[in-house]
């Protein structure tokens, strides 16, 4: 248990600022994360320090294609989220709160750290949950990470307020941001909350020149309209940057929506409608003959070759450049 940031006193009750929701917070009641208690007017984290999860993943998994592929790095999750997503892919620990978790030990910062390095990983992966509920505890080891010479990658629904997200955007290298739509009344019917904050952040990250990829679950008769699906897409491209690496991920019936997997011909369908609008389209959790390498934008080399996790650089510099054209494609280079 850790004093938490990002939070205000009125009267009986403590206002949590860390994300949209701003939860009040009455005294030995939690938000609606489920982790965030107010003890005696103070808001305490509840999960700082307590895993869920760890293990070395290819960098690929989270998904991240443009940035340092074919690399190993060490993934940690901790428990709850801030969103109840009806169709959430790890609910088994996102959708838990302090009453129904099993505390396991403590791990200190210093110790993510050092294992990571023994492990040869490239960094620091916040993920499997979302980050943003353990915020002190993943800016603590992002902070670490920096001095050591690690990279640093959060996977996240961007559901977070402006402030803590600038105060960590300085020691997170990459960013994996989960668009769940372009509808607000998808967000407020599935997830319980809304849009906006999402777009905020997802262009907060933009602004400062972070590595970031988006990816966007499509679930049958939620978020699949083509008409709506050109809006999100148009919006990255315009609003964003064409490069921005779109991952389209086919939805597997989960948690309590139980709508049926994700039609291929549908996945194809969208496929279609990013590439008239986006320079790197991926296609997720399907094995198709589209959507899975990386072509060069502007000469249309191949570059990066996948089947599932197993990754063949191909006509790609040690600089991330295509050595066909001399084009910056991929976020490589030294641990610096």
């Amino acid at each position: 248990m850790k004093e938490a940031k990002f939070y205000k006193v009125e009267n009986n009750y403590v206002i949590c600022k860390l994300c949209p929701h701003n939860c009040k917070i009455d005294i030995n009641k939690t938000g609606i994360c489920g982790f965030r208690k107010n003890i005696d007017n103070k808001l305490y984290t509840l999960n700082y320090g307590i895993l869920s999860a760890i293990n070395i993943d290819p960098i690929e998994k989270k998904p991240l294609y443009h940035f340092y592929p074919n690399t190993k790095i060490l993934s940690i999750g901790n428990y709850g989220c801030n969103l109840k997503c009806k169709f959430c892919q790890n609910w088994s620990i996102s959708q838990r709160n302090i009453e129904n978790t099993e505390i396991n030990d403590y791990i200190e910062p210093i110790d993510i750290i050092k294992t990571a390095i023994k492990n040869n990983s490239i960094g620091i992966a916040f993920t499997y949950n979302e980050p943003t509920i353990w915020y002190e505890y993943m800016l603590d080891i992002a902070k670490l990470a920096k001095e050591n010479r690690l990279k640093t990658v959060m996977v996240t629904n961007g559901y977070i307020n402006k402030e803590p997200l600038i105060e960590l955007i300085k020691y997170i290298d990459a960013f994996s941001v989960d668009l769940k739509s372009y509808s607000n009344d998808f967000f407020i019917k599935l997830t319980s909350s809304t849009m906006q904050p999402v777009l905020e952040s997802i262009e907060l990250i933009n602004e400062y020149k972070k590595h970031l990829e988006i990816d966007y679950l499509v679930i049958t008769n939620e978020n699949d309209n083509e008409i709506e699906f050109e809006k999100l897409v148009k919006y990255i491209s315009k609003k964003l940057n064409k490069e921005i690496v779109l991952h389209i991920n086919r939805y597997y019936p989960n948690y309590l929506l139980k709508n049926l997997m994700t039609p291929e011909k549908t996945m194809i369908s969208l496929y279609n409608i990013a590439k008239q609008y986006l320079d790197y389209v991926y296609i997720g959790n399907i094995n198709l003959d589209i959507g899975k390498n990386t072509y060069c934008n502007r000469c249309k080399t191949l570059l990066i070759e996948r089947n599932y996790y197993n990754i063949d650089i191909k006509n790609l510099n040690k600089n991330g450049e295509c050595e066909n054209c001399g084009n910056k494609v991929i976020e490589v280079g030294n641990n610096d």
